[in-house]
């Protein structure tokens, strides 16, 4: 799917009236509604304190206020990314989660095989981030957890994955897009002009499609 200007800016004036949030791994900061619509949650720079996270037989788990959405997920290698540029390489998304469409509020879980996605730099030791991009009809949000990767760890006992309905998944669209996108600014000035080069960025994201392999594990958990 494509994305005109004038859709992308109907999307930025749209208020949006619920909200998701990322359970495990946790993101970068405590919950911000009003700073959900912008890059990572408006945590502009990676914590100290990463979260450790299997390469192989790793999950998501997220809490979803919306009756219809669609999920995606894309990764970053670099050490602290700020922008939607550094979750490319050769000018393409590095995807771990191939968007798709669900339905039901409450809490949605699948499994994530980082190892399997074959993207460089993913491997045990490495410092990369993942960024969630959720869209539940009236505005993208976006919630970021950085991680440090380890082939022998495992996702802890106390993190539930189940899911609160067993609604049918659908993979989105495939489109071809591009996209930039600016670093988070420090100043109040250009912070609202890096917002909306960030959200357009992945507003582009969302017409891309890949990993099929992900979404047959998801659909085999429901």
């Amino acid at each position: 799917m494509r994305f005109t200007s004038a859709v992308f800016f109907s999307g930025l004036l749209a208020a949006v009236s619920a909200h998701f949030q990322l359970q495990y791994p946790p993101p970068r900061g405590d919950f911000v509604e009003d700073d959900e619509p912008t890059f990572c949650d408006g945590y502009a720079n990676a914590v100290s304190n990463r979260t450790v996270f299997p390469t192989t037989g790793g999950k998501i788990s997220i809490n979803s206020e919306h009756p219809q959405w669609t999920l995606g997920g894309i990764i970053a290698t670099v050490q602290n990314p700020d922008s939607f540029d550094n979750f490319k390489a050769n000018n393409a998304f590095q995807y771990v989660v191939p968007f798709f469409k669900t339905s039901g509020e409450g809490g949605f879980c699948f499994p994530l095989d980082l190892a399997a996605q074959n993207i460089s730099g993913v491997q045990d030791g490495a410092n990369v981030t993942i960024q969630l991009i959720f869209d539940g009809g009236d505005g993208q949000l976006y919630q970021c957890a950085d991680l440090t990767l380890s082939d022998s760890a495992t996702v802890p006992d106390s993190v539930s994955c189940t899911n609160a309905t067993d609604a049918a998944v659908t993979p989105v669209s495939t489109g071809v897009a591009t996209a930039t996108a600016t670093s988070p600014a420090s100043s109040t000035a250009s912070a609202s002009a890096t917002q909306t080069s960030n959200a357009a960025s992945a507003k582009n994201v969302m017409g891309l499609f890949g990993a099929a392999g992900v979404l047959a594990a998801i659909a085999a958990m429901l």
